[in-house]
């Protein structure tokens, strides 16, 4: 085995250096995993960020939970969001498991070396110190040496002259052996001090700095071993997090195994399906066969919405002016000017609270679904309500079969809650199976008069199997007119189907081609003449007409499309922008005028627009 302390025993300083490096770079490893667990944390908030600003609006609601595509990316983004998490779950173990664990060795490490190189030196410095009093003892034998060589040549130069006393022969014989003496002592003395150098470098090579040497050579190896471990830790908890996210991503895909095209295209269907049926053929006008007077009529008629401004005056098509507003206003004054005001305006309001509860402004097929889905709403809580009281009475019994189990009364008033909550929902429950009822009742009447429609021809209305003339049916519409006009509250009080004209029991059209909807320009407000109007008779040249350009009450915007398919009504698109000249009088119609700079103006449904009344 490959030792420190006697393959480096001469290395001490740059084991020292070494061992310093390897634990600065165990700490820059600990900085590299605090760096990674941050920059995990950052990930996983923005991944919770990014899935939380994805997460459906409150009016995106319905779509995230009709379609599969939108229901499966909401499961993808909880998916990614638990994904987060185990990013955070990895941020939190490194930092509990490797980071504080790695903080804690570089610390022991550090203390632990600092130990050993201190232990070095105290052994270093003895040696030392001896090595430097071997030193000088050697020194002084040496001088002492050479002091006693001197003195014996002074004794035997002194012994040889026989020119010198016998006294001074002895003196250099004491100085001779005094000498010697010395020379004796430091020899001896050098001989002691180097043998205990000996051993003592013996010692500090083989034993003492050896020791620190294989402290440090632990001390390193413990480092990288370590840092072995805190790879492996790292691999494990990432690898702990896998199946969880392999979950996960399964969970995407099975997301997206949901996605199904054709149960979205058919919730499509589901959800802007109106349940008005196409438009009809346009038949064939063939003016040779009218008369004159029809021929004329039809003329006037079928004026198209000129485009152009002539002398100020603007021709609209299906609309009255101000003229004919004037004249026709005279049958209303029956009610008085605020009377008539009155009754309109709480028609109006009716048709409006009822709109909201039996959402008859709603298209046929969008009112269908809305109430087959509040009745099994209603049913279920009637279902709930009904175990609640079913329990209450149970308990009842149970209490006057046994009453040291409790008081029945205590139970009475709960009881007779309960049954008062449910008789409410029965009777509402029973409210919206009625409006369901006359919506499927609209909708088959609907479909039978599809083909039995009365038909604009040349301005005049036709049935398909009619045979009469379009005089005769002329006129027949007109007396109709007149009674419908007599009793305003017909057209009112009838549900109104939106994009279609409604009939009253006349078989009128309340719709703006009959030139007698209930607009506010037929309401007594306006200056009229009695006279000029005898309840038989409407001038023709007063439905089509040319009239100064009325300003606009305020704008709408389009909620659906909608095609003109009568007369004096205007066709608009998806999210368009009107003027609105005239509001709904409670036949369903309101008119309009478009912003596009050419002043088209004519009537849309209602329930297809949405209104906002400019502040006065």
């Amino acid at each position: 085995m490959m030792n420190w302390g006697t393959e480096l025993w001469d290395q001490y300083d740059n084991l020292a250096l070494h061992t310093l490096k390897g634990i600065d770079f165990l700490e820059r490893y600990g900085h590299f995993v605090k760096d990674r667990a941050t920059i995990e944390f950052d990930y996983a908030f923005k991944l919770r960020r990014l899935c939380k600003s994805y997460q459906p609006k409150k009016k995106e609601e319905d779509e995230y939970h009709q379609y599969t595509s939108c229901r499966a990316f909401k499961i993808l983004t909880d998916e990614v969001n638990d994904l987060a998490g185990q990013h955070e779950v990895i941020a939190e173990d490194l930092q509990s498991k490797v980071i504080k664990e790695l903080n804690a060795l570089v610390k022991d490490l550090r203390e632990e070396r600092k130990k050993q190189l201190q232990e070095g030196q105290r052994l270093t410095q003895i040696l030392q110190t001896q090595l430097d009093t071997l030193q000088r003892s050697k020194k002084a034998y040496d001088k002492a040496f050479r002091d006693a060589e001197k003195a014996l040549d002074n004794f035997q130069k002194a012994d040889a002259d026989l020119n010198l006393s016998r006294a001074e022969v002895e003196k250099q014989r004491t100085n001779y052996q005094y000498k010697t003496q010395i020379c004796d002592t430091t020899k001896n003395e050098y001989a002691q001090q180097l043998q205990r150098t000996n051993e003592l470098q013996r010692q500090h090579y083989r034993s003492g700095l050896p020791e620190v040497f294989r402290h440090l050579q632990e001390l390193d190896e413990k480092r990288i071993k370590n840092i072995k471990n805190f790879i492996y830790s790292s691999v494990k908890i990432e690898r702990n997090v896998f199946p969880i996210i392999n979950k996960c991503l399964d969970g995407i895909l099975k997301a997206s195994d949901i996605i199904d095209e054709k149960d979205d295209s058919k919730m499509v269907i589901e959800r802007y399906k109106s349940g008005f049926e196409p438009p009809e053929d346009i038949p064939f006008e063939d003016l040779s066969k009218s008369g004159s007077d029809s021929g004329s009529t039809h003329i006037v008629n079928n004026i198209q919405p000129s485009n152009k401004i002539k002398d100020g005056v603007y021709t609209v098509k299906g609309t009255i002016s101000g003229k004919a507003m004037r004249k026709r206003t005279g049958i209303f004054q029956i009610f008085g000017n605020r009377g008539l005001t009155e009754v309109c305006m709480a028609i109006k309001h009716a048709a409006i609270s009822d709109g909201k509860d039996d959402m008859s402004d709603l298209p046929p097929n969008q009112r269908r679904k809305k109430l087959a889905q509040k009745i099994a709403d209603l049913k279920a809580k009637v279902a709930q309500e009904s175990a609640a009281r079913d329990g209450l009475m149970k308990m009842k019994s149970v209490y006057e079969a046994n009453p040291a189990l409790g008081d029945p009364m205590t139970v009475e008033g709960q009881l007779n809650e309960s049954s008062h909550r449910l008789e409410k929902l029965q009777m509402e429950l029973k409210r919206f199976q009625g409006y369901l009822e006359e919506a499927l009742k609209n909708q088959n009447s609907s479909s039978n008069s599809a083909n039995n429609s009365p038909r604009l021809i040349n301005g005049s209305r036709h049935h398909r199997n009619s045979g009469g003339s379009a005089a005769e049916e002329e006129s027949l519409s007109r007396s109709a007119s007149d009674s419908s006009v007599t009793n305003p509250t017909v057209n009112h009080n009838k549900q109104s189907v939106p994009g279609t004209p409604q009939l009253n029991n006349h078989g009128c059209s309340n719709s703006p081609e009959s030139g007698l909807g209930t607009s506010h320009t037929s309401l007594p407000g306006v200056d009229s003449d009695p006279d000029q109007y005898d309840g038989h008779h409407v001038d023709p040249e007063s439905e089509y007409y040319e009239a100064d350009l009325l300003p606009a009450i305020g704008t709408c915007k389009a909620l659906y499309p909608f095609e003109a398919t009568s007369e004096g009504s205007i066709p608009m698109a998806p999210d368009e922008l009107l003027h609105l000249i005239e509001m709904d009088q409670g036949d369903g119609w309101t008119r309009v005028r478009k912003m596009n700079g050419e002043c088209d103006e004519g009537f849309v449904p209602t329930s297809y627009i949405e209104t906002t009344l400019l502040d006065t």
